[in-house]
């Protein structure tokens, strides 16, 4: 049975609970981790091939390929792809790999085009992936066009994320992935209004399951984070509803303790909250008062010790914001800059060094606390992916 969203005033209070009394939501027990998990080229592929290639993960927000022949270049764990838009504003995504002799057919990060065009040979091909020219075809010979256009891969936009599957031969559907309540938790967000202010990629040596680890965790903030987030979030203390394959997580800003005195309404509480989302399998999406900041992580396509991070914020377009166009620029400016001081500044040094820690020939077991509940979530469900 898919479990019911709380009720705003519901989790809201439930946190509170935890702030008054110290206390945060557990798992049952103590969990182990072995370093391998981290660093095993064999669990690497498992997990390129039975989580990537078989379930959905997000891959950008819609208006970064806003207008027929945008497109997106993308890394996946088991292909290099090409998202595209096309002219009946749906999206596809397609293997970046000339059908000729293999070569890589976009190169470009992203862009606008009218045709893609291999710069080996220049064969060609259309945004829907059709194959458009095979140069000087009069002496190449008989080429079956409809069997020789790019290969296409799963693909849906929803709630304003375009989600693919990185195999030709899988479906996608991503409102059963999502389940009922966060689908519709989802479609109350309205991300489909907002945009991509910026977004940037990020190639590290660290294996992607602790990257996710890192931002479903709000037990290291005063720690790792004590000049920055951790004077204004609080540590070790979160409501969490689990939805059985993905959660969301309630935590409180410190600005809370401004108000609670003064007898405040859901909605006054609300400005002073977090509400924190795992997506399984591989993205973070923070609901801040404003916007949205939306993180992901992908396994690197051989090194297990690799993978790439993407951050984005997402925010109201200039005419929703009813700011003048300077302002806007000003204030998501300024929050892109705080995004990324304390994750790649602060986050990313500790996470490199994890890594690093996973080779030692001894490395002992590690442990996962009965506080750390979403990581536990986030282990239970890949374990049934991998299984």
């Amino acid at each position: 049975m898919t479990k019911a969203l709380e009720a705003p005033q519901e989790r809201i209070w439930k946190m509170l609970n935890h702030l008054k009394n110290g206390t945060t939501e557990e798992f049952d027990q103590v969990a182990t981790v072995q370093p391998g998990e981290y660093t095993d080229p064999a669990i690497a592929a498992r997990e390129r091939e039975l989580v990537f290639g078989r379930v959905p993960s997000i891959v950008c927000h819609g208006s970064e390929i806003a207008h027929p022949g945008d497109f997106l270049t993308v890394q996946m764990p088991r292909n290099r792809i090409i998202v595209v838009r096309q002219d009946d504003g749906s999206v596809k995504s397609f293997v970046n790999h000339c059908r000729h002799r293999g070569a890589l057919l976009e190169e470009q990060e992203r862009g606008s085009c009218r045709l893609f065009s291999c710069g080996y040979h220049r064969w060609s091909y259309n945004p829907d992936g059709s194959l458009r020219t095979v140069t000087r075809g009069s002496t190449f010979g008989d080429v079956d066009r409809a069997q020789h256009g790019l290969i296409e891969l799963p693909t849906q936009e929803r709630h304003g994320l375009v989600w693919m599957v990185d195999e030709a031969t899988a479906s996608i559907d991503v409102a059963a992935w999502l389940g009922e309540a966060v689908d519709e938790m989802l479609a109350g967000y309205r991300l489909d209004r907002l945009i991509t202010f910026r977004s940037a990629g990020y190639d590290e040596p660290v294996n992607w399951k602790i990257m996710q680890d890192a931002f479903i965790d709000n037990y290291h903030i005063q720690y790792a984070h004590p000049n920055s987030a951790g004077k204004h979030v609080y540590t070790n203390v979160q409501n969490v509803e689990d939805f059985g394959r993905h959660a969301r997580m309630t935590t409180p800003r410190k600005s809370i303790d401004r108000v609670l005195d003064d007898n405040p309404s859901i909605d006054v509480l609300a400005k002073h909250v977090i509400d924190g989302h795992f997506l399984l399998p591989n993205s973070t999406l923070l609901r801040q008062t404003t916007h949205y900041e939306l993180l992901t992580f992908r396994p690197h396509p051989i090194e297990p010790g690799r993978c790439r991070m993407e951050m984005r914020t997402l925010v109201p377009t200039v005419e929703d914001s009813g700011k003048d166009e300077a302002d806007w620029q000003r204030l998501w400016e300024k929050n892109w800059a705080i995004l990324q001081a304390v994750l790649y500044d602060e986050d990313f040094p500790l996470l490199r060094s994890a890594q690093a820690a996973m080779h030692s020939a001894n490395a002992g077991h590690m442990l996962l606390g009965r506080n750390e509940l979403v990581n536990h979530i986030f282990r239970r469900e890949l374990h049934k992916l991998t299984s």
